[in-house]
């Protein structure tokens, strides 16, 4: 494999989708198109390729080809509580929430789990779609205890769900525990989010705790791959500032 070639093809396409010569969504040539084109083999090609993707300029699909991806990701943060009105008031985004469900349901033994609650008690479960910038890419599933949240309803999930339980219940909603993965897709995620080809999915789940350390909601944050990257902050701490 040439080295320098292989360096070539990566730079020249990260170069021209960094200029926005090559705008999201845009296919790159086949793999023998770019063989012809650098006069190299298909193994420096793929390996190009592979490194576009792995730096989050592309995105491979299998039988298809690689499609750019939008480099301009909206960074999510980790710590800290937020809600996503708050989120899209601080970034200036353009979006909109769509309700898919307000219901009070038996908690499956799924959710029962999560909220260390016997199975069948009543949960809030609500499904919402957001869009941001005219694609819906995140899915919330929240799942509330009615024994805390006694109301809910289509026109405050629509809204801000916080700004009603901290202005109207006047509850002390304190601090978060937050686990990141990546999963399939579902087939309610393909139902509620525009995916185009992906097949998998960044999870985040949030198990929120009250100033009372009560564990009052879950909920399961379902976004698109190629659209967030998750940020923290994290300080140096020195040998002499250790326990």
């Amino acid at each position: 494999m040439n080295k320098n070639i292989y360096l070539q093809i990566f730079n020249d396409y990260s170069d021209k989708i960094q200029k926005g010569q090559l705008v999201p969504g845009t296919k790159l040539p086949s793999e023998n198109d770019i063989t012809v084109e650098y006069g190299t083999s298909r193994e420096t090609v793929r390996k190009a390729l592979n490194l576009l993707a792995q730096y989050g300029y592309i995105h491979k699909v299998r039988g298809k080809g690689s499609y750019v991806l939008d480099i301009g990701r909206m960074d999510f943060p980790i710590t800290g509580l937020i809600s996503f009105k708050q989120m899209s008031k601080k970034f200036g985004w353009d979006t909109k929430t769509h309700v898919d469900e307000v219901k009070r349901v038996p908690a499956n033994a799924e959710v029962a789990r999560q909220l260390h609650i016997p199975a069948n008690e009543p949960v809030w479960r609500v499904t919402r779609a957001r869009e941001i910038e005219g694609e819906r890419i995140i899915l919330d599933k929240d799942y509330f205890l009615s024994s805390i949240v006694e109301q809910l309803s289509e026109e405050i999930a629509s809204h801000s769900i916080y700004e009603y339980l901290e202005g109207v219940l006047q509850l002390k909603i304190s601090y978060a525990k937050k686990e990141i993965s990546v999963e399939e897709v579902t087939a309610e995620d393909r139902r509620l989010l525009d995916l185009h080809d992906f097949n998998h999915i960044v999870v985040v789940k949030n198990y929120v705790f009250l100033e009372n350390t009560t564990l009052f909601q879950f909920t399961e944050s379902r976004h698109r791959l190629d659209k967030f990257q998750f940020v923290d902050f994290a300080r140096r701490v020195h040998g002499e500032d250790l326990p």
